[in-house]
């Protein structure tokens, strides 16, 4: 039986997205996450609730160096038939993070997270990655400032990785928390865009898939906001407020739900490089930013990122050269 990998798979959406995946697939999970404090009771409760098998992998996605032991604790539970064929891997931890923060490895904590721990996982293992598998990452309409979703957070700026690793530092003014988390959802896309260019190069028949889970209450999103709009964003009257102002919304079972399709339904083993997205009860294909069909970014962030995270000659996937 396949595995999927998914990050934040035991809280939110990727919680709700394994709970489908086990229930309607019947897929092995890999639960990767900070504490498998956290993590390993989720994942006993869903083995035993489902039948499937559920391993587990710590993970801060923050740290390059944790990245490098979770994945190579990934290839020796793959090598010794602890964890069966990678089918998919789902970027889908994320955090936005209100002050400025760096992490150990002196990023900014909010694009070191969202974009530069996945774009790390995803070079340590692609290549065991099945033939016809699956990668999706977890993005938001927030990137797109031209949407309501955009403004609101506060628009995405230029993906530049070098600036954004270093946002704040020198004396130069920080960018709002907004903005540093609509930007590095900008570069998850630009990243799904980038890799469907190099897998099709390869000639590797998996896909790439983008998607928008939309505003969904009850996530870890806003766990950093004041109690009070922790409150307000659960109640009927602000999700009816969020329609009217045009937000593209989302719930936390639809949304989880959609993730599990995109990773394992046969009707989505072929939109590659492609953006879709949960709103309000459909999941649909949709155009995404202007900014995030522009080629020449998209490969100035990945070569940046490969810098940043100091992929080593023997680490780079031969999938994505």
């Amino acid at each position: 039986m396949s595995t999927i990998l998914i990050t934040g798979g035991h809280g939110g959406i990727g919680l709700e997205c394994s709970k489908y995946l086990a229930a309607n697939y019947h897929t092995n999970l890999l639960l990767a996450g900070r504490s498998l404090e956290r993590v390993e009771p989720v994942a006993l409760e869903l083995a035993r609730t489902y039948g499937v098998k559920v391993s587990t992998l710590e993970l801060d996605t923050s740290s390059l160096a944790s990245v490098r032991a979770a994945a190579a604790r990934c290839h020796a539970l793959l090598d010794d038939g602890t964890v069966d064929s990678l089918q998919a891997i789902l970027c889908n931890a994320g955090a936005r993070v209100q002050g400025l923060n760096y992490s150990l490895d002196g990023y900014e904590e909010t694009f070191a997270t969202n974009h530069l721990g996945h774009f790390l996982l995803l070079e340590l293992l692609m290549d065991r990655v099945a033939e016809r598998g699956r990668v999706v990452f977890t993005a938001s309409g927030t990137h797109d400032p031209d949407t309501v979703d955009g403004k609101l957070v506060g628009a995405a700026i230029e993906p530049d990785a070098v600036m954004l690793a270093n946002d704040g530092k020198e004396g130069r003014k920080p960018t709002s928390a907004g903005k540093r988390y609509s930007t590095s959802k900008l570069c998850n896309v630009l990243t799904a865009y980038e890799l469907h260019r190099r897998l099709r190069r390869s000639g590797s028949a998996i896909t790439s898939i983008a998607f928008d889970p939309g505003s969904t209450a009850g996530t870890g999103f806003l766990r950093a906001m004041p109690t009070p709009v922790r409150w307000l964003s659960r109640t009927a009257f602000f999700n009816r407020f969020q329609k009217r102002l045009g937000i593209t919304m989302g719930s936390i079972e639809f949304s989880g739900a959609s993730l599990a399709r995109l990773a394992a339904d046969p009707a989505f083993a072929e939109p590659s490089g492609k953006y879709l997205q949960s709103n309000n009860g459909r999941l649909i294909e949709t155009r995404s930013s202007v900014i995030s069909y522009d080629e020449e970014r998209a490969l100035k962030l990945w070569d940046d990122s490969k810098l940043l995270v100091h992929l080593r000659p023997h680490e780079e996937s031969t999938l994505l050269r």
